[in-house]
């Protein structure tokens, strides 16, 4: 009898706990997201909402440009010290990007730093036509690996998220990328928890900001283009155990990284003795996939009033109205103390989001072959002394456009030189500065063309100017 009332008892609460999870999976109807969370040694699902349902990578596509490339590296198809060279069609690229002229070379490792850590652009097809011969050939391959891992929802057309109607994926399948990394590359894994990058004089954090903010923070990739909103591949390790969380379609940055925080605390504080009580939701590769076209979120991340940001680097569009780090997921205490696993909620993440990230050295790039010691500082003073460059120039261009009066402003002072033939009284006035005038005879302005004298200079036959 104590059995069955046992039992009666574990089927109540896990019917409780499946209403709740249920209830906070329901989709938002102001903003639907995706968001999924997995242990990275098993596959096995912690919390799964829209998991499954086609959403545009955006910049989280170059995590599989970095898998691809470090495969080929890893063959020993390239190296990392092989020079690749930013083509007409690199260069062209939309920001975020470093912005080398055509010609410019670039190693691989180099290449690959400034693609994960600044979101480059332009590195990322510079990778491609190095490793695939061009951005089609590339995305071949990207295509062909991403079917060897199992990610059966994903289609790429270019290397680095910029939109396309074609370029696809899930959180199920970044999940899934994630993992392999960590399992197929542990070698090259420190690409994607890199602080922060230092190219000549410019320093550029990583666009992760739970790298070097929250506790154990290990990776990966962040991403935004309207339609997709903002995106985040993260994973981070506490005693021995590292998750994986994915977001997608946040409204911004900060509520990315808040989404994040949140699916990996309650990730974490699911290891306990109560962790029976969630429901088993299967591992990552067995998530059915959902048959549906992916949700464009333009009008809602950039339509309107709300400012449209150029690149992933730009954090200026605001939450939705009535949400925000403290309760920003919408879900009330009772479900998410459910949720938890019975623990109380977990602290607001505003605390560490609006810290600095820990202090750390940042990794120097730099344009040009490998260089050490002596060479490598050599390098990095000719990126800055070309930096100084370009920024001379942009003064310049700046400083003339203020100086010269623009089109429908008030005209100058001082009366322009009329042209010898705007008044009779005009031509008779000496045509150059360095000629001394000579005396004019009454009429002499009147006679008819076709008269034997010459005109004066800078003037035709006709009296008008010449050219």
């Amino acid at each position: 009898m104590q059995s069955f009332r046992s039992s009666l008892l574990k089927s109540a609460l896990e019917a409780i706990v499946l209403v709740a999870v249920l209830a906070i999976a329901a989709p938002s109807a102001l903003h639907a997201e995706a968001r999924l969370v997995i242990e990275a040694d098993s596959g096995k699902v912690l919390e799964a909402e829209n998991a499954t349902v086609p959403w545009y990578p955006a910049s989280v596509t170059k995590l599989m440009t970095a898998y691809v490339t470090l495969k080929a590296v890893k063959d020993g198809k390239i190296t990392l010290d092989t020079l690749f060279t930013v083509s007409p069609t690199a260069a062209s690229q939309s920001p975020s990007k470093m912005g080398f002229k055509p010609g410019t070379q670039v190693t691989v490792d180099n290449a690959l730093k400034m693609m994960l850590v600044k979101s480059a652009n332009d590195m990322a097809v510079v990778l491609a036509e190095g490793v695939g011969g061009s951005i089609d050939g590339f995305s071949g391959m990207m295509n062909q690996a991403a079917e060897k891992l199992g990610m059966t929802q994903t289609h790429y057309v270019n290397p680095n998220g910029l939109p396309a109607d074609e370029q696809v994926t899930s959180a199920r399948d970044l999940a899934i990328l994630a993992r392999s990394i960590i399992k197929d590359l542990p070698e090259y894994e420190y690409f994607v928890h890199i602080p922060s990058i230092r190219f000549g004089r410019r320093i550029t954090q990583n666009f992760n900001r739970l790298i070097g903010r929250y506790p154990g923070a290990d990776g990966f990739k962040t991403g935004f283009i309207c339609a997709s909103g903002y995106n985040l591949v993260a994973s981070a390790t506490r005693d021995g155990k590292r998750l994986i969380a994915v977001v997608l379609g946040s409204s911004s940055g900060t509520m990315r990284a808040v989404r994040a925080a949140q699916l990996l605390d309650r990730g974490f504080a699911s290891n306990n003795g109560l962790a029976w009580l969630r429901p088993s939701l299967g591992t990552v590769d067995s998530l059915p996939p959902i048959d549906a076209s992916p949700p464009n979120l333009r009008d809602e991340v950039c339509g309107g009033k709300r400012h449209k940001p150029a690149s992933d680097e730009d954090d200026a569009v605001a939450a939705s109205k009535g949400t925000g780090p403290g309760n920003s997921s919408g879900e009330t205490g009772s479900t998410m103390f459910l949720a938890s696993g019975l623990q109380p909620p977990m602290p607001k993440p505003s605390e560490w989001l609006a810290a600095s990230p820990a202090p750390s050295e940042p990794v120097v790039v730099y344009t040009g072959p490998t260089r050490t010691g002596v060479a490598l500082v050599a390098a990095v003073a000719a990126d800055a002394d070309s930096q100084t460059v370009r920024r001379g120039k942009k003064s310049r261009v700046a400083a003339r456009a203020t100086s010269e009066p623009k089109a429908g402003s008030a005209k100058p002072e001082a009366k322009p030189t009329k042209h010898a033939s705007a008044k009779p009284e005009a031509a008779t006035k000496p045509a150059a500065a360095d000629q001394p005038a000579k005396p004019v005879k009454p009429k002499a302005a009147a006679k008819p063309k076709g008269d034997g004298k010459p005109a004066p200079k800078g003037t035709s036959g006709d009296g008008k100017p010449a050219g």
